[in-house]
């Protein structure tokens, strides 16, 4: 599945995105890697620079695309520009995401810039690739969401809310289009060391939450168990399998869940 496929992932500068678009070409994929920062070009490089093309007439297996891909107008130019490397899209990896402001934010625009990178950039993506997938009989949406999107986000209602919302938009994707040979996943880590961890620090409690909660993975270690579980077309992407556990215990008896985790984060707050 991955080995020849064509493969846009955003949020590729680093972290998780940069480590699945390393995983993907390693396993023989070409790449498009986007992201706002610069600095993607030269992650870019260096991927093309490690893996090259299998042959000479072959293109480079990573390219570079810097802008907004959770606009309308963005996205639109980013698989314009993947058309134009890659020759088309097969799998789309809506990785980018943000932490967004603390507790209940100040104002309409700290939502309206987290729901955008964390969900509507989703939907932005699959309402023009789903058609073209139709068409093909086949095309992969895999969301990188969060544990907080199966459990909750202390200290951030956006986060918590926007994951929550990226999980069940990759969910509907799933249950309508899988009859037409269409697949989706949904990624749901608990702490990594990105960049974004390190952006939580200035509301520690929830810092606090997600380190305090499990181990903290590197980024290859969870596109690696990404990419396999891709390969299986597994919808539900545990990089922590004890997610799962806390999500069932959560379903076994929602109000003792909800009070054991305000009594967590009171714990944190003393801290």
């Amino acid at each position: 599945m991955i080995d020849g496929a064509r493969i846009i992932v955003t949020g590729a500068a680093g972290g998780i995105g940069a480590a699945l678009a390393a995983e993907l070409i390693t396993r023989g994929a070409s790449v498009v890697l986007a992201d706002l920062s610069a600095s993607v070009t030269e992650t870019a490089q260096r991927l093309a620079s490690d893996h090259p093309a299998a042959s000479d007439g072959d293109g480079p297996r990573a390219h570079a695309w810097i802008g907004d891909a959770a606009s309308v107008a963005g996205i639109g130019e980013l698989v314009s520009f993947a058309d134009g490397r890659l020759g088309g899209v097969d799998m789309y990896f809506a990785n980018a995401g943000v932490i967004g402001p603390a507790m209940l934010g100040d104002s309409d625009a700290d939502w309206d810039a987290i729901i955008d990178v964390n969900l509507r950039a989703h939907v932005r993506a699959a309402q023009l690739l789903i058609p073209r997938w139709q068409e093909a009989g086949s095309g992969y949406f895999v969301a990188t969401s969060s544990a907080a999107g199966l459990l909750t986000q202390i200290g951030s209602a956006a986060y918590s809310v926007t994951k929550h919302a990226s999980l069940g938009f990759a969910e509907w994707l799933s249950v309508t289009y899988r009859d037409e040979g269409l697949r989706a996943s949904v990624v749901c880590p608990m702490g990594v060391n990105t960049n974004l961890l390190d952006s939580a620090a200035g509301d520690g409690g929830a810092q606090r939450a997600v380190t305090q909660a499990g181990s903290v993975l590197e980024p290859a270690e969870v596109a690696a168990v990404v990419v396999d579980a891709v390969e299986r077309e597994e919808f539900l992407i545990l990089p922590h399998p004890e997610v799962l556990e806390m999500y069932r215990m959560k379903g076994s008896d929602y109000d003792r869940w909800l009070r054991g985790m305000s009594r967590y984060q009171s714990r944190l707050n003393e801290q």
